[in-house]
């Protein structure tokens, strides 16, 4: 595993549990959003943490921690995925797994051994906006489709997110998301923020919503959703 950043303590990534994430590197998306560039584009081999060191961390706070996160970048490319959360699990960990959806194979495969405890899935906009979005052209949108269809299953807990950013989203947006995920158990908006650190242009050429679009978008989301909710704004 490609580990480039480990948080020993979070009450916000894993719901209803204590729990530490972990940041895997590499992603196969460009979304000129994302804060986390040291991840994406801006990787350093010089900065990959020892996972020996992790899993003796893991040992110490059995019974203090009793969940695990994992996120990126994608997980999903991550070839020692499977072998990494079964090891997590034998020290009696719940998991959860942020992922962009692009690797449905996989993630069936995670749910069909039972791996994975919950899913967080990214869902960037709407189906025709998407490639745009996530700043691949011409990006074939069949995989994330699958994911979508495979967590509204209910095969596993889950919650799907959508980052929303003035110059990407619209309220008309967001009701053709809900539109595409109806029946989800949760969707959350979360406000853009701005890390300085972006994978796009960081000189303030993207923005947060206001509070009125924010509670527009919203608005839209619950036609479909009535339990979506805003997230840190």
């Amino acid at each position: 595993m490609i580990i480039h950043g480990f948080q020993k303590m979070t009450l916000l990534d894993y719901p209803g549990r204590v729990a530490c994430t972990l940041f895997t590197a590499a992603c196969n998306f460009r979304c000129p959003f994302c804060h986390n560039a040291g991840l994406v584009t801006d990787i350093s081999a010089a900065e990959r943490m020892d996972e020996a060191e992790i899993f003796a961390y893991l040992k110490k706070r059995q019974g203090i921690l009793d969940g695990v996160c994992i996120t990126g970048g994608e997980p999903t490319l991550q070839k020692d995925l499977p072998d990494f959360i079964r090891t997590i699990r034998a020290l009696g960990y719940a998991v959860k797994l942020d992922t962009n959806g692009s690797n449905p194979i996989l993630l069936r495969d995670l749910i069909d051994q039972g791996l994975l405890d919950y899913v967080a899935m990214d869902i960037k906009n709407t189906k025709q906006k998407y490639a745009a979005t996530i700043g691949v052209p011409d990006y074939d949108l069949s995989p994330v489709e699958q994911s979508v269809s495979l967590l509204l299953s209910g095969r596993v807990d889950y919650e799907f997110r959508t980052t929303v950013v003035s110059e990407y989203h619209t309220p008309e947006d967001i009701a053709g998301i809900a539109s595409w995920i109806a029946g989800a158990r949760r969707y959350f908006l979360q406000p853009f923020v701005d890390s300085g650190n972006l994978i796009g242009s960081s000189d303030g050429q993207l923005h947060t919503p206001d509070a009125t679009m924010l509670n527009q978008m919203l608005s839209s989301a619950r036609t479909m959703i009535p339990t979506a909710v805003l997230r840190g704004a």
